[in-house]
């Protein structure tokens, strides 16, 4: 039986693809998450034989979420599906040590094919992926992956949930930590970066794909903060 586990923050996304994986003799959804946070637990919890991640997820983000999987599990499959055929988000998932990348708009016919390729120890990416990484990927690209590079895992995960419309104490209630410890986080945060507003911390989180987007009144209400 080959298991694997969804993480998908659209529940109607999650029920296409498990039906998807369930028409295959032998396959089976083992779990389902709906934000990083969870997906990174159940896979360290049921050790699925490949882990379908959404790029864009509350909380934790889907390629901090395989940073955190593929640490504690280097030998973990990892298939990501996402909405962009952005050159960056490519670069991004073949740094972190994913194997794989389809586009939803492709998953009707390319997510079977994706799951079970990596399956069998290969590599796989859709035609548009395949073409961005032959044309750009090894392209020298010193501004990629700023948010990597300066910050710690936790630090892109508070900043992802503070870009959410998360305030401090919501951010230590669900990360377990204290809010002076949190505080800490965040003003180590703004140092690093040099920033000096919710505002700039949220414009941040979006340039380097840390959130797909902030809702506009979320936006105004950081611009005024």
């Amino acid at each position: 039986m080959i298991r694997i586990l969804i993480a998908d923050d659209h529940q109607i996304v999650r029920s296409g693809m498990r039906t998807l994986v369930e028409s295959q003799p032998g396959w089976t959804v083992c779990g389902e998450a709906s934000d990083g946070h969870e997906a990174v637990g159940l896979a360290s919890e049921l050790k699925p034989d490949v882990v379908v991640l959404d790029f864009f997820m509350p909380r934790v983000n889907g390629l901090d979420a395989a940073r955190q999987i593929l640490r504690d599990n280097r030998e973990q499959k990892i298939l990501f599906l996402t909405v962009m055929d952005s050159e960056e988000i490519a670069r991004n998932i073949l740094e972190v040590g994913a194997k794989g990348y389809v586009l939803k708009s492709d998953a009707a016919h390319d997510l079977v094919a994706g799951i079970n390729t990596l399956i069998h120890n290969r590599s796989y990416f859709t035609t548009r992926v395949s073409n961005m990484v032959l044309e750009g990927f090894l392209r020298p690209n010193p501004g990629a992956n700023k948010a990597s590079s300066v910050l710690t895992i936790r630090e892109r995960e508070i900043v992802q949930m503070l870009a959410e419309g998360y305030v401090t104490k919501e951010v230590a209630v669900m990360l377990n930590m204290s809010v002076k410890t949190a505080e800490t986080h965040r003003s180590n945060i703004m140092r690093k970066l040099k920033i000096h507003s919710v505002a700039e911390l949220v414009l941040y989180a979006v340039r380097n794909n840390l959130v797909q987007n902030a809702s506009s009144s979320w936006w105004h209400t950081a611009a005024a903060a």
